[in-house]
């Protein structure tokens, strides 16, 4: 994924219902209750965490019990030093406070709160990319420092391992080919790291890596869920049992939700899109457009999937009154540039969710060259009376101009060919005329329906005219 792309807009939930997630997810929830116990009595050691024999009373008061409890609460401590809900106040003595971060949780914005638990998301994302405590134990040199050769860990091909796989879980979650909110099968998502885009059926080895790449990523989403950044249905058991042993009770092969499924809470949607954010990436929302001009929204939903686009112009059209809407679409849809055809489309597009209050917006532009053949169509659609014909040359221009729109959008789709053969099948000497046009994209569009249609005589008849065309514009 690079950084320079326009990944897809992310429909968003608004932000004082994901500070609501942010306080209940269990990771923020015990690093502020710790933060609220913390006293003059409590002490840290000389990395910042709560010493061995205060952990009890800390897990107690997190409600924890069990062998695990002293190490979840120890987490949760840290978690809360880091996030700035404690402060250390003398290192020497080791004595604490609560920190400015912790008033935030509940007399802060919405954005304060959130603020608060993508810092905490960093530091469980750094944990996650840290080998097993069994492994680093093991690996542990007699001074007392960590071999990381003997772990064959690389810590930074680690968390691109896991920010590639996360990428990708956004990828899916906000692109409209994807399964959206539907969890996502964790084979499928290991595969879409490991396997090249162009290999046919995966080796062995590769389908190695895969499932090694499943395992680890089962223990990293087991760590990521509980501060709210993903909904995580953990790999069988089962499977990872010895083959020796016979399964606890029968086990459906084909059911692939024994394999791990994932899919991100609307919590992580938001934190993954502000970490795009600081990487560089541009990562849009629905709704980032609703206060800018019909010029910027134009422009920018060009490269919207359908839906998307649909959504970001509902919003815009809801801040203006419809004749305003439409008088401001139109002004932006003008223009000889590459990319006005596509605005125009977008144009059209967002004045179909717009009522008859606009029509004399419409009526004012029936002979603008560029506008006069999209007006009719608007109006037509509308029930609109006496509604002018159009002049054989603006209706041509039109039918350039929309194609043209149509390459852009969509390349060489079956939708586009199937206009094409239309096209030449109901208007007979088309390419005689279309030719002298007087668009800028009519020797492209003449030279793309040389190659969509699959009448190879009507093909050759376009690509003529596509070089009398180039010809007349000078190319």
């Amino acid at each position: 994924m690079s950084d320079s792309s326009t990944l897809p807009p992310a429909r968003l939930r608004p932000e004082a219902e994901l500070a609501r997630d942010a306080l209940s997810a269990p990771v923020l929830a015990r690093a502020a209750r710790l933060a609220r116990w913390a006293g003059p009595d409590t002490r840290v050691d000389a990395g910042g965490g709560l010493v061995e024999e205060q952990l009890p009373a800390a897990a107690e008061q997190l409600g924890l019990s069990g062998d695990d409890a002293a190490a979840h609460a120890s987490e949760a401590w840290r978690i809360a030093v880091d996030t700035g809900l404690v402060e250390i106040t003398d290192e020497e003595t080791g004595t604490v406070a609560a920190g400015e971060d912790l008033a935030l949780l509940t007399g802060g914005s919405p954005q304060d709160v959130l603020g608060v638990w993508l810092t905490a998301l960093e530091a469980v994302l750094a944990d996650a990319s840290v080998p097993d405590l069994d492994d680093l134990v093991d690996a542990m040199a007699e001074g007392g420092e960590v071999d990381l050769s003997s772990l064959d860990w690389d810590p930074e091909a680690e968390s691109e391992f896991l920010d590639g796989v996360l990428g990708n879980l956004y990828l899916l979650t906000v692109g409209e080919d994807g399964p959206g909110d539907a969890p996502v099968p964790l084979p499928a998502l290991a595969a879409s790291v490991i396997v090249p885009s162009d290999m046919g059926e995966p080796s062995n080895e590769v389908l190695e890596q895969v499932s090694d790449a499943m395992m680890r990523l089962d223990d990293q989403f087991r760590l990521l869920e509980p501060v709210g950044l993903v909904a995580y249905q953990p790999v069988d058991e089962a499977l990872m049992a010895d083959a020796d042993e016979e399964p606890a009770a029968p086990v459906d092969e084909a059911d692939v939700t024994r394999y791990g499924m994932v899919r991100l809470t609307p919590l992580g949607l938001y934190g993954l899109r502000a970490r795009l954010l600081d990487a560089g990436f541009e990562a849009p929302a629905v709704g980032d457009l609703a206060d800018k001009g019909a010029d910027a929204l134009l422009d920018n939903t060009a490269s919207f999937p359908p839906a998307a686009a649909h959504a970001e112009t509902e919003l815009w059209l809801a801040g203006r009154s419809p004749l305003d809407a439409a008088r401001e679409l139109l002004a932006a849809a003008r223009g000889s540039d590459p990319g006005a055809p596509l605005r125009r489309l977008r144009c059209q597009q967002a004045l179909s969710l717009v009522g008859a209050e606009a029509e004399p917006a419409l009526r004012e532009v029936l002979d603008d060259a560029e506008l006069g053949g999209l007006a009719r169509v608007w109006l037509t659609e509308h029930g609109a009376r006496d509604v002018p014909a159009p002049p054989q040359e603006m209706v041509f221009w039109l039918t350039i101009d929309t194609v043209a729109a149509q390459l852009a959008a969509e390349g060489n789709s079956e939708e586009l060919r199937a206009l094409v053969e239309g096209l030449a099948r109901q208007h007979s000497g088309f390419f005689d005329t279309v030719w002298r046009v007087e668009h800028p994209a009519t020797p492209e569009v003449l030279e793309a329906m040389g190659r969509l249609h699959p009448d190879k005589k009507i093909a050759k008849e376009a690509r003529k005219a596509a070089f009398k065309a180039r010809s007349q514009q000078g190319g």
